[in-house]
């Protein structure tokens, strides 16, 4: 029997992203900038270095923004479709609903939208094509379990699986990207809501099915919160974690890094001002004398006024910092 390698892949994006708010209002999560690149890029991108042709982005709230941008595939080198949920299906549900679109067969590699990782992607699908697994999930490990899915294993096999409980049996946690087998994905429920964590895991493991893990200990960040966000930023800038996107970023003419900072080429920036680490400047800024960043996201054509001093904050597009403000964890700008 010949195995197969995924060839397809789906993301899912349509989360609410309320630990965000207010950055989230008006953009969904999954498309916020990160490092000078939409957090979905990073993503695809991943997808299409592991050997993915074809990705379908599952979309619910502020559906719209996608396609707008990433259209066709065509200009990310990955053919894209988007399957959008009337109503929140769950991450099993909108699993099954965006499979429909999949033109290829074959095992399908399963994203969460909101997990930065430069997890060996390669590694996990040699791991699901040599052990004929089901689903293989990708694991790591925090100093604190409580808030994830936690698995217990003898060794690749994954022998429980709970999602989110107050003394975990272990620190080995649900890292945020699947391989799914066909028949797997055929066999939630369609047009409900499904949970894989909640269901469908506990599910195979109690059919004896071939559930496994793969560990891998590299960069991994959830980027639910105002501050996680910030910080993966600050990691991919300082070369802390690794994006492909973020690379070819690097190798275009649109962003420089300067120190630890990340400056657009058309940015217009005083040379009194001081811009310091983890740092994004972004395209079309204005930033005035005597002017203090520090870990800070300047969103497009925003202008920041003399002597205003920005602290872990973020400044929507097109706002005006006045002269001499002064701030620390704020939001600038983003409204309903």
């Amino acid at each position: 029997m010949v195995i197969q390698k995924p060839k397809s892949a789906i993301l899912l994006v349509g989360g609410l992203g309320t630990r965000l708010h207010p950055l989230t209002l008006q953009t969904p999560k999954p498309m916020l900038s990160v490092a000078g690149i939409p957090f979905t890029e990073h993503q695809i991108v991943k997808a299409r270095a592991a050997g993915i042709k074809e990705i379908v982005l599952a979309t619910s709230y502020l559906a719209e923004v996608f396609e707008p941008y990433f259209g066709n595939g065509e200009r990310f080198g990955i053919e894209i479709s988007y399957a959008v949920e009337e109503s929140a299906l769950g991450t099993g549900g909108a699993i099954a609903n965006a499979a429909a679109l999949l033109q290829s067969d074959g095992p399908v590699v399963i994203f969460n939208g909101d997990v930065l990782s430069s997890h060996d992607l390669h590694a996990q699908m040699e791991l699901h094509a040599s052990q004929n697994a089901d689903v293989t999930l990708h694991l790591t490990t925090v100093p604190d379990a409580r808030a994830y899915g936690v698995v217990e294993m003898d060794d690749v096999r994954i022998l429980t699986f709970n999602e989110k409980m107050e003394n975990p049996p272990t620190n080995i946690i649900n890292a945020g990207c699947y391989i799914f087998n066909r028949e797997v994905i055929a066999a939630i429920p369609p047009g409900r809501v499904v949970s894989v964590e909640r269901e469908t895991f506990p599910e195979l493991i109690a059919s004896h099915a071939n559930l496994l893990g793969y560990v891998d200990s590299s960069y991994w960040l959830d980027i639910g919160t105002p501050a996680a966000l910030l910080q993966a930023n600050r990691d991919l800038i300082s070369a802390v974690a690794y994006s492909d996107a973020f690379s070819h970023l690097m190798e275009g003419s649109e962003f420089t890094r300067v120190g630890s900072a990340l400056i657009a080429h058309d940015a217009q920036i005083d040379p009194s001002a001081i811009i310091r680490a983890g740092s994004l400047i972004s395209r079309g800024v204005k930033v005035h004398s005597g002017v203090v960043i520090d870990g800070s996201v300047i969103g497009e054509s925003a202008q920041i006024g003399e002597g205003a001093r920005l602290k872990e904050s973020f400044v929507a597009a097109g706002t005006k910092i006045p002269n001499g403000f002064i701030a620390e964890s704020e939001f600038f700008g983003f409204s309903d």
